[in-house]
């Protein structure tokens, strides 16, 4: 997806959240100073992970040590990206993700050691993680993208493929570069929220709107795509 397709969406959801286009820009513009400096991840190789090939989307849903359990012998032929705190469940089951996508709210210690691992890291600025992009940002050695969900044209560093919260962002990722399937594990809509999505530190009824509008979006590729499965 290409922002001229998800601007329309995205004014929706900022709409819903009343967020604030000022403090948005202004978080992208510290993530993008930080990765002019770090340099970033080249987007043709992020393709060259992702395209023609089976992707598995971890969600940090409460399904999702189970569902690690179950797949295993399928996910270790798979691509892995994982969403924020769900990283930190694949690694105590062994598993190092391909790509992690993240706005750096959960276990950020584990998502910096699986990046010094191999992991291509995709850190999304927003209004509300300025602090957070200050403080870790820093402690990411390599393979890092910037991303965020207003226009990107003004920056170098920082790109939009489409997505709102870390779970759907990650799928939308898949998407844009052409996975050839895509399966979703740990993607739960029946309004319990999972331990890898660290709810102590959030808002229970906003992250609930959050989820509502991730099945939302997953839905919105699923109808454009015959390729997106949840598992």
């Amino acid at each position: 997806m290409f922002y001229k397709d998800w601007e329309p969406i995205y004014e929706e959801i900022a709409k819903d959240f009343s967020y604030n286009l000022e403090k948005e820009q202004k978080s992208v513009e510290v993530l993008d100073n930080y990765l002019e400096k770090k340099g970033i991840f080249p987007l043709d190789k992020l393709d060259e992970i992702v395209k023609e090939r089976e992707v598995i989307v971890f969600g940090a849903g409460p399904s999702l040590e189970k569902s690690l359990d179950l797949h295993k012998d399928l996910i270790k032929d798979c691509i892995k990206i994982s969403a924020d705190g769900a990283t930190s469940a694949l690694i105590k089951y062994d598993f190092l993700p391909d790509i992690i996508v993240t706005d750096l709210d959960g276990n950020v210690n584990d998502q910096i050691n699986a990046n010094s691992n191999g992991s291509v890291i995709v850190i999304h600025a927003h209004g509300d993680n300025t602090s957070e992009i200050n403080k870790f940002v820093p402690k990411f050695k390599n393979n890092i993208i910037g991303s965020t969900q207003i226009n990107p044209q003004s920056f170098e560093n920082v790109f939009n493929f489409g997505g709102f919260t870390d779970g759907d962002r990650a799928v939308f990722l898949a998407s844009h570069f052409k996975a050839k399937k895509i399966q979703l594990i740990g993607f739960d809509f029946n309004g319990e929220i999972g331990k890898y999505a660290y709810s102590e530190k959030k808002d229970k009824n906003l992250k609930i709107k959050k989820l509502k509008w991730c099945k939302k979006l997953i839905e919105l590729l699923i109808k454009e795509n015959g390729n997106i499965f949840y598992l």
